[in-house]
């Protein structure tokens, strides 16, 4: 990585006006019309907020920098000015190379021209000849999957092919500087997959990319520093790691969200709390390969004799990892500490959440998305390549003709 900054910005700020109207009625309206009329067309009522407040960043050249942060950040807002798609209200931003930014389905492309008039209009902007756009061309059509459409307005395109085809052209057309937003969850799981893939060939080849993604796996792959924009302000800057950790322990301790569509009506029995007994870092951490013990546990309020107990494992993407049910449970009224010990769970770093459930014969007593959500923060086994990045993350050792190597 070059010491010389890609990106530099100092005390950026964007303001923002949002109107408060009240409708009173058109009877209203009109007797506000006769009495005042210039104040009567002055609209609503403005309100002012920031959704950027007194940022300053610094990314180098070959750099892979993250964004995260809860929705409203600011995130977008950044990337928007560091595009200059919008200008700040205060403070500056200075930009050394070619820019191509990816942030929203519908910018980027001009809607009248087709598949392949976009790709060649794109790779003009970036200052490249006919003859090296025409050189990627068709890797470009191949990996976004649209040979079929390439000659047709992209008006036309779902917004999964517009996304496609954008991506596609974002990475082969070698921009400098590549900004790139939450915009890739509009593809399928593979495509998402393919352009983690093509992502880090990016980041290896030494362009400088700015992504932003709720996915912290994502994240922790490709970025070798993140910041945490919150409020509109960056809240902590630094190495993967400590950042992600820091913004995962964050969430852990909001305030918790409602049990959801999913909650059971409870009446019988309820579910209180859930946590990792041996965990070091706190109730809701995972953080080692040793064995460990989640335990559930349970209020009953009327005796259940024929009970059908079931617990499930999710990933961020609603998968099951595992799940397990028992019966007939019988349980007294009172207090109950449903525990499982696993000899580990080998699970790659991320975001999980457990699910348990009661009934008592065919009726539902309780049915809970367990809140918080439980984070698995052990060391990375994983393939480096993200298509070959799988659930499990299983420590393991290797040797050549009994030889260990230690890589």
């Amino acid at each position: 990585m070059s010491g010389a900054a890609a990106i530099q910005a100092e005390g950026l700020g964007k303001r923002y006006r949002r109107g408060v109207y009240v409708d009173t009625g058109l009877r209203h309206a009109l007797e506000r019309f006769v009495r005042s009329p210039l104040r009567s067309l002055r609209g609503a009522k403005q309100e002012i907020f920031w959704a950027l407040k007194d940022v300053s960043l610094e990314v180098k050249q070959g750099e892979v920098l993250g964004l995260i942060g809860r929705n409203g950040a600011g995130k977008t807002t950044l990337l928007k000015i560091l595009s200059r798609i919008t200008r700040p209200t205060e403070g500056w931003a200075e930009i050394r190379g070619k820019v191509r930014s990816l942030l929203e389905v519908g910018t980027g492309f001009h809607p009248e021209l087709t598949g392949r008039e976009n790709t060649y209009l794109s790779g003009s902007i970036l200052g490249m000849s006919k003859r090296e756009i025409e050189r990627k061309f068709d890797e470009i059509v191949a990996f976004a999957e649209i040979e079929k459409f390439i000659e047709t307005p992209v008006k036309h395109y779902s917004s999964g092919m517009y996304v496609r085809l954008a991506f596609a052209v974002a990475a082969h057309l070698e921009p400098e500087i590549l900004l790139v937003d939450e915009v890739l969850a509009v593809g399928d799981i593979n495509f998402q997959k393919k352009c983690l893939g093509k992502m880090g060939e990016v980041a290896k080849g030494g362009r400088t990319v700015v992504l932003v993604s709720h996915q912290l796996n994502q994240i922790r792959r490709l970025c070798e520093r993140v910041a945490w924009v919150d409020g509109g302000s960056i809240r902590q800057s630094g190495p993967t790691h400590q950042v992600v950790s820091a913004y995962e322990s964050a969430m852990l301790t909001r305030e918790p969200e409602s049990q959801g569509p999913h909650r059971g009506p409870g009446t019988k029995a309820q579910f209180l709390r859930w946590e990792i007994l041996e965990s070091v870092k706190d109730s809701y951490t995972l953080s080692t390969f040793d064995s460990v013990t989640v335990k559930f546990t349970l209020d009953v309020r009327q005796a259940i004799s024929m009970g059908h107990y079931g617990v499930a494992l999710r990933d961020h993407e609603q998968r099951v990892i595992w799940a397990g049910a028992w019966q007939p449970v019988r349980l007294e009224v009172g207090e109950h500490e449903l525990s499982h010990t696993f000899p580990m769970l080998p699970l790659r770093p991320g975001s999980y959440t457990w699910l348990a459930a009661l009934y008592d014969e065919e009726d539902l007593v309780d049915w809970w998305d367990c809140v918080p959500e439980m984070i698995v923060a052990t060391e990375v086994h994983q393939h480096p390549l993200d298509e070959w990045s799988a659930v499990l993350n299983i420590p393991n050792t290797f040797d050549i003709d009994g030889n260990r190597c230690v890589v």
